[in-house]
């Protein structure tokens, strides 16, 4: 026998209409009642209808999460974080987090963007670096504004600013990618996109400048794939700090955010220049390919060639040598957006927060040999 509002009523002997306003949220009410209704839910397993309620309300109890790839650590860290936040409340504010797993797909992210529109999704969180294709990031941030004016919070987590036209909000030209200004507001209080975007030039600047620090010259940079802003970003800022020290740019090898990718790139850097003193890597996973390819090759880290990796994932101490590495905060940032979605935090002044990543010297990098 199904249960029913009035059946909850009754348990916690309260009236329909109080049991309504504390799933609702729509009007106050004592913390005691509230409380004694949900444990009233909770004995009886009664089941809000959501597709019923969603069209009485402007959203559902839906809040999206679009990862990359959820297996790799950078994603699951953030998305993990993101759900205790936006899982963690009961009654009205109570939220069913979705991961959604692009793979790196284009259309698989638009395709999970416009499923979570139709949903009428409170919140939709994206996650990770955006692709450098200005007809995909024009149908993005189409998406996006579609989904803010309807009333979804839209939070950009680890990912470059997008603007997108509202009609009577002056709101850019429309494109994506990174911007100077605020993210776009819907109305004078409606919700807003918030944006937290890694500082990966900064970060990536830091950690050249440490090995031009030890006497090396030579140095090899393992990037991420050509069309991601990530793996832009952290180049510029590894070339910026080449440049800044006098030093020549030493050979660039592009691949996937794997260990794989590292181990082949690694392989292919010391065929362009056997003499390489050190090698960069994009992340802490293509980190650890190279450290196994120069091993294979008979070097050891660091005596011989010192190896660096970037986001500090939780294998990166355990690792023989231990990584030097940039910690960038993904829990702290997953959690925060988090918030950000659930309106339990507001939106950084400007609409853009910037996440800046801590140098973290370990054992793989050393003095460069003479």
């Amino acid at each position: 026998m199904t249960t029913t509002l009035a059946d909850v009523a009754a348990r916690a002997r309260v009236s329909p209409a109080t049991v309504s306003r504390v799933l609702n949220g729509n009007y106050p009410v004592a913390a005691a009642t509230r409380e004694r209704v949900l444990r009233a839910v909770d004995e009886l397993d009664y089941v809000l209808n959501g597709p019923a309620s969603s069209l009485a309300a402007a959203t559902s109890d839906l809040v999206g999460i679009l990862v990359n790839d959820i297996a790799d650590p950078f994603f699951g860290i953030m998305a993990g974080a993101a759900q205790s936040e936006i899982g963690g409340e009961r009654g009205a504010r109570e939220k069913l987090a979705v991961v959604c797993n692009t793979g790196g797909s284009p259309e698989r992210e638009l395709t999970y963007l416009t499923l979570l529109q139709r949903q009428r999704a409170a919140a939709v969180i994206v996650t990770g670096g955006a692709l450098e294709d200005p007809e995909h990031a024009a149908a993005v941030a189409a998406k996006l504004g579609r989904l803010a004016e309807a009333g979804t919070r839209v939070v950009l987590c680890g990912r470059p600013p997008v603007s997108w036209p509202v009609e009577g909000v002056g709101a850019g030209d429309g494109s994506a990618g990174p911007t100077t200004g605020a993210s776009t507001g819907v109305g004078a209080t409606g919700p807003v996109a918030a944006t937290l975007t890694f500082d990966n030039r900064g970060g990536s600047q830091r950690l050249t400048e440490h090995l031009l620090a030890l006497g090396h010259r030579r140095i090899g940079y393992i990037a991420g794939p050509e069309e991601r802003t990530t793996t832009r970003h952290r180049l510029e800022g590894h070339r910026a700090a080449l440049a800044a020290a006098g030093a020549a740019h030493g050979p660039v090898v592009h691949g996937s955010y794997d260990r794989r990718s590292g181990y082949d790139a690694t392989l292919e850097l010391l065929r362009r220049d056997p003499e390489l003193t050190a090698v960069v890597a994009a992340n802490d996973t293509v980190a650890l390919g190279a450290c196994a390819a120069l091993r294979d090759r008979g070097l050891s880290i660091p005596g011989e060639v010192s190896v660096a990796g970037f986001d500090d994932l939780p294998f990166s101490m355990d690792a023989v040598p231990a990584l030097t590495t940039v910690r960038l905060p993904l829990y702290e940032a997953g959690a925060r957006a988090g918030r950000l979605a659930m309106g339990k935090e507001p939106v950084p002044p400007g609409g853009i927060a910037t996440v800046h990543g801590e140098l973290m010297v370990r054992g793989s990098t050393g003095r460069a040999r003479a």
